[in-house]
């Protein structure tokens, strides 16, 4: 399975995979009916990719995400993150490594309405232990390197959207983790925006060497990323840039 994994990366892919999908299922009961939503999913990622997710809506696609993001269990198979088999893991030892090892990024960026940009970037870094000061040098080097530093003491209302996503990538990328998830992380932006925000976080992607999974509709920007992954009938099958559609 592993061969088959790594046979499906990019083709300069080496070293350990930030995630590993092996087998993985998921179904939910509704009344006396089970509703399969993932039939056996297998998938690798490693560092510095982006991954575009593709699918129709209620193709499993947000499951997808939750289980890879610990965020829900499968009903079988494994989960794999930065070298860890997470069956059988506490949800104190989930939280702990979604914390550490897993960044998320919405598409509606779930900023701290209370607080600045800063803080937003800095809260949860100091949740992990590091001190304001070390927390705030990271938040700037983050903020600053998105075009944010004249915004980082304005709070989420006082932004624009564009300025709130970057914020919320910003956050996402806090404490360094191995393995990004992003559910249409520019589905609520103007196209140009849009734009402007994906090449930002692309550029984070390459530079902070951060596996990411991307579910997006935007089927230009799925194009212009290092793989293409569809969910089809509870799988995932790579697809070709020319494929997609």
């Amino acid at each position: 399975m592993m061969d088959q994994l790594r046979a499906s990366a990019a083709p300069d892919a080496s070293g350990q995979p930030s995630l590993i999908l092996e087998d993985v299922r998921r179904s939910f009961r509704q009344g006396t009916r089970e509703i399969n939503v993932l039939q056996g999913v297998n998938a690798a990622l490693w560092p510095g990719q982006a991954v575009a997710l593709v699918g129709p809506s209620g193709a499993g696609k947000s499951t997808l995400l939750h289980i890879a993001g610990l965020l829900e269990p499968p009903t079988g198979g494994r989960v794999i993150v930065n070298g860890r088999d997470c069956a059988g893991l506490s949800e104190a030892e989930r939280t702990r490594l979604r914390r550490h090892d897993i960044g998320f990024i919405y598409q509606f960026h779930q900023l701290l309405p209370e607080f600045s940009a800063l803080e937003n970037v800095v809260i949860p870094q100091m949740i992990l232990g590091k001190s304001k000061r070390q927390a705030e040098v990271r938040a700037r080097m983050l903020l600053d390197g998105l075009g944010l530093q004249s915004r980082v003491d304005h709070r989420p209302a006082e932004l624009s959207g564009g300025e709130q996503q970057r914020t919320a990538i910003c956050r996402g990328l806090a404490n360094a983790p191995k393995l990004l998830l992003a559910d249409e992380p520019t589905g609520n932006l103007d196209p140009k925006t849009s734009e402007h925000v994906f090449q930002e976080l692309i550029g984070l992607i390459r530079q902070q060497g951060v596996a990411a999974l991307i579910a997006t509709h935007n089927i230009e920007l799925a194009r212009r990323m290092d793989r293409i992954l569809r969910m089809e009938d509870g799988q995932l099958v790579e697809i070709s840039a020319a494929a997609v559609g």
